[in-house]
């Protein structure tokens, strides 16, 4: 009876059952992309959930405690991607334990005059308003913070970062800065909120709609002053799309970046069963194994 049941579980008989373990981790959901119409808000980093080294999560939020595994269980890890011009990005995910939400898209501005620029959208962190005053989307709690409001008849929005609102503070167009994390034993900032775009003096305020730190976009600058184009958030940072600015044209890449998934456990606890082809970092940290998936696969514990 004992070999019976001992083969049923899938061990031998007298072998005992491996009890759960715990495993860091840390995971950012895909950028929102940044608003395209005239000024358009920048997007909002991805949700940002975090357990490593008393390191904080985002929107403010404390750090997390580490997930438990289950031995022989698989878990499915999935990667949001960042979301295209004015869309929110996708979820990223460890199994059903660690969820984390796509950040907000920029607002796009109307064409036609004095009207408010729709409300960017909710997300792990909010997309910044379209110009006119239209206010930004709201960021979701211990993920990342709101976008901000338009400076009205200049700018729009900065996108939220994971870190702060954006430019620190309120009526911003710099995208908010992201976190810094060691948990891949590098220091590496990520989920920077994209700028915003903007209209140059005279009647702006010589505002650059930078990207916050973390692989935020850059917001597009119009025609005048320093004219450039507006940038996509940064790849596997979770970053927001920059937004673009009036007669700064269609063309431009305005994307959010893509989210990370990273779990980091002890050598002993390391089960060598992965799929999606993760980097496997077994030498940067003595006795520790650390996964760093830049897109779809799983684990098996």
């Amino acid at each position: 009876m004992a070999n019976f049941y001992g083969s049923l579980i899938g061990f031998g008989a007298g072998e005992a059952v491996k009890a759960p373990y715990t495993v860091d981790f840390l995971v950012i959901a895909g950028g929102g992309g940044g608003g395209d119409e005239y000024y358009g808000g920048g997007g909002g980093a991805g949700g940002y959930r975090h357990s490593w080294n008393s390191e904080a999560s985002g929107g403010g939020g404390s750090s997390e405690s580490a997930v438990s595994l289950s031995v022989g269980t698989v878990y499915t890890i999935t990667v949001g991607a960042g979301g295209v011009k004015h869309t929110i990005g996708g979820a990223s995910s460890i199994g059903s334990e660690i969820t984390t939400v796509g950040g907000g898209y920029g607002a796009n501005t109307p064409a036609d005059g004095p009207s408010f620029g729709a409300t960017g959208g909710t997300g792990g962190s909010g997309g910044g308003g379209g110009s006119n005053s239209g206010s930004g989307g709201s960021g979701t709690s211990n993920q990342g913070y709101n976008g901000s409001v338009a400076r009205y008849g200049a700018s729009s929005g900065g996108g939220g970062g994971a870190g702060e609102y954006p430019g620190g503070g309120s009526w911003e167009d710099k995208g908010g800065d992201g976190l810094a994390s060691t948990i891949t034993a590098a220091t590496v900032t990520r989920g920077g909120g994209g700028g915003a775009g903007y209209y140059p003096p005279p009647y702006g305020g010589g505002s650059t709609g930078e990207g916050g730190s973390g692989g935020g976009g850059h917001g597009a600058v119009t025609p005048g002053t320093g004219s450039f184009n507006g940038t996509s958030g940064g790849t596997n940072l979770g970053a927001g799309g920059g937004g673009q600015g009036e007669w700064s044209g269609g063309a431009y890449d305005l994307s959010g970046g893509s989210g990370v998934v990273i779990l980091r456990m002890a050598d002993a606890d390391y089960s060598g069963t992965t799929s999606g082809s993760p980097t496997v970092d077994t030498s940067s940290v003595a006795d520790q194994t650390i996964l760093i998936f830049n897109g779809d696969g799983s684990y098996t514990a």
